[in-house]
């Protein structure tokens, strides 16, 4: 038997369970039988799109044995995974234009229906004809190609692929909708395994750990043994067919009160706590590992899961609180003041600022001393700053929304709200690194979840878009403490 389709790696991860010697078989009787086409190359030209479509179309009607039918279908899987860069894009894009809903057809359904008024038998039926036709006919090639062993994976990584020429082609957009809507039914929360990561964990994990955090870089083998003593900790979310690999894990500190500072956590040189003696657990750090599955949410789930495990564990840790980043706060000050927001200086600020600068506009001022890349060095400078830029970081936290919504601007921050965590702390220069400087100009948020009011500051927030914030922060906002315990 010959083998028609080369493999490598790639493929094999992302049909796992199809060995090659099976795909090599279906196919083989397949094309023995005389019904195979032509070849297709890997680039697809020109010239080999009406044969992809003609294929794809084959695998939309019922002719054929089963057999048949899923010959068609790794046949079709395997090239597109054969195909270069450039082909998997034309495929892609033959699948987001040549087989999405056909428009004169709907405005003929919409056309039957508007002139049924009469609410009877023949208007449902008239409304279920319209439902159908706004199913793109490319939905049911794609539940096809779930089906074959592993199939979720192979769409999993379809949609990574699609996710980088979604700005170049707009109607990739939907084909993204369509399989967003199938992975959703294989990635379900519940059908995930939580499980703790330590250092005896499978080097597979392991390593995925330090390719995947995405918060605050694993510089070596040395710093993730660092990160998984005895007073931190690692969860994972595991999909069963993916053992080695986790979909999004959390990366927690065992410590007593609210930490307030990245470094102190994650660094080697800081000595590590007692678990046995901390209070409080702090999540510092979520990382989602797979790209082909943006958008679907996971980590409210794991964090509320993981809390559970840690009380069960250790009862007497009774506080669970983030240390965050505020990844957009840099970027929207630097725009804010430049377009003449209020900077929410007192006067004794004011004098202070205009003493270490040459400008006479406080906004200008603020700036000119930020654009400094070692501000913080010159304790004159930092101190001067310190309260400008939490006030002003605080109000960007709870009054900043998206246009037209009433959720945060803030990514992270909208994530906590939305999961009825309040802000309990302002930290001041909690993370000097490099990222955390340009994100942030070095300031980072404690979001506290207090288990008796997580409902409620749920439930407010995606309602209202009122922000919880801890009588700390209220009392560090009158009386310039900010609450840093």
């Amino acid at each position: 038997m010959r083998d028609i389709y080369k493999f490598n790696d790639k493929i094999d991860a992302s049909v796992s369970g199809i060995s090659k010697k099976t795909i090599n078989k279906i196919i083989n009787a397949w094309y023995e039988s005389g019904n195979a086409p032509p070849a297709i190359k890997p680039d697809i030209p020109a010239k080999d799109k009406p044969i992809l479509i003609e294929q794809i179309n084959s695998c939309l009607v019922k002719t054929g044995g089963e057999i048949s039918r899923q010959a068609k279908v790794i046949h079709l899987a395997m090239i597109y995974l054969n195909s270069s860069p450039q082909g998997k894009k034309v495929f892609l894009e033959i699948l987001a234009c040549e087989f999405d809903i056909d428009i004169k057809i709907l405005e003929n359904k919409i056309s039957t229906l508007h002139n049924l008024t009469e609410d009877n038998a023949e208007r449902v039926k008239a409304e279920i004809d319209l439902s159908k036709t706004l199913i793109p006919p490319r939905v049911k090639f794609l539940r096809q190609l779930s089906t074959i062993p592993n199939g979720f994976i192979f769409l999993k990584d379809m949609r990574e692929t699609l996710l980088k020429y979604q700005k170049e082609i707009p109607r990739l957009k939907k084909l993204d909708n369509d399989i967003k809507a199938i992975l959703k039914t294989y990635f379900d929360v519940n059908l995930l395994q939580l499980k703790e990561i330590n250092w005896s964990s499978p080097a597979a994990v392991l390593e995925s750990l330090i390719k995947y955090e995405a918060v605050h870089e694993i510089k070596s083998w040395k710093h993730l043994k660092h990160r998984l003593l005895s007073d931190h900790k690692m969860f994972g979310f595991f999909h069963p067919s993916m053992p080695e690999d986790p979909i999004i894990f959390v990366e927690v500190a065992l410590v007593r009160g609210l930490a307030d500072n990245i470094q102190e956590l994650i660094e080697l040189d800081f000595e590590q706590e007692n678990k046995y003696k901390a209070n409080t657990a702090i999540f510092y750090s979520i990382s989602s590992t797979q790209k082909g599955l943006r958008g679907i949410s996971f980590g409210n789930l794991l964090i509320k899961r993981v809390v559970k495990e840690i009380s069960d564990e250790l009862p007497h840790i009774k506080n669970f609180a983030t240390l965050s980043p505020i990844p957009l706060f840099a970027k929207w000050l630097v725009s804010y003041l430049e377009n003449g927001g209020d900077n929410l200086c007192k006067k004794s600020e004011i004098n202070q600022i205009s003493k270490l600068s040459e400008k006479s506009d406080t906004n200008k001022a603020i700036l000119e001393l930020l654009s400094n890349k070692n501000w913080y060095e010159n304790k004159e400078i930092e101190k001067t700053l310190k309260m400008p830029l939490l006030k002003l970081c605080l109000h960007y936290l709870k009054e900043e929304k998206r246009q037209g919504k009433i959720n945060a601007y803030d990514p992270v921050a909208n994530f906590h709200l939305s999961n009825g965590a309040e802000i309990g702390q302002l930290n001041w220069l909690g993370d000097i690194s490099e990222n955390g400087m340009n994100q942030s100009f070095g300031v980072m948020v404690n979001y506290r979840y207090r288990l008796n009011k997580i409902v409620d500051n749920h439930e407010e927030y995606l309602s209202l878009g009122e922000v919880a914030v801890s009588k700390n922060v209220i009392k560090g906002q009158l009386f310039g403490g900010f609450g840093l315990l």
